[in-house]
């Protein structure tokens, strides 16, 4: 347990049944009313910002999480199954975990992802990954922009804008934050 006054950026809390990290925390003080911590919480499970208004030393529950290393196996109905690398034990991860980053798993991705107990709260995969391009959108004869692009279609199933020298069967680094092409290897 901890008193909110302590409560800091990057601490992760328990309150009522959700796991929150706390993104920022002030103190308010007023002129005629009672002094509170006024924090902005994101849910971990959906990754829902909300506001929350705390009064001062009210106790909250605090949350250590477990960062465990995790390989992609392969999808099981709308979930995901992984393989704890340390454990070498199977871990079922729901989709709503994994959201859009689903676009770029492909078997035998590694990733971090963060645990409370048994209950996978986050995942963060590695920021590029090598992917290969199984497919590319023709491209009209006349186009003469220098900067134009194409879309190409992943090995994973997503659509990203790749220069026009880019071809099937050609393998490029990703940035998985952005969700852009970054070269070709």
């Amino acid at each position: 347990m901890s008193k909110t006054n302590q409560i800091t950026p990057g601490m992760t809390i328990s309150l009522d049944g959700k796991i929150y990290r706390v993104e920022s925390s002030v103190k308010v003080t007023v002129a005629k009313g009672v002094p509170f911590v006024k924090t902005k919480l994101r849910d971990l499970m959906s990754e829902e910002t909300i506001e929350k208004n705390f009064k001062v030393d009210q106790e909250v529950e605090s949350v250590s999480l477990a960062e465990r290393r995790l390989e992609y196996l392969y999808p099981e109905g709308k979930d995901f199954f992984f393989l704890d690398i340390d454990e070498l034990e199977n871990v079922l991860v729901p989709s709503i975990v994994i959201g859009d980053k689903v676009h770029f798993l492909k078997e035998g991705t590694q990733l971090r992802a963060m645990f409370y107990g048994s209950t996978v709260f986050s995942i963060e995969l590695p920021q590029f990954l090598e992917l290969m391009i199984v497919k590319v959108e023709a491209m009209e004869a006349h186009v003469a922009v220098s900067n134009a692009n194409k879309i190409g279609v992943l090995e994973t199933g997503a659509k990203i804008e790749v220069p026009l020298f880019i071809e099937s069967g050609d393998v490029v680094k990703v940035d998985t934050t952005s969700g852009e092409f970054v070269q070709r290897i």
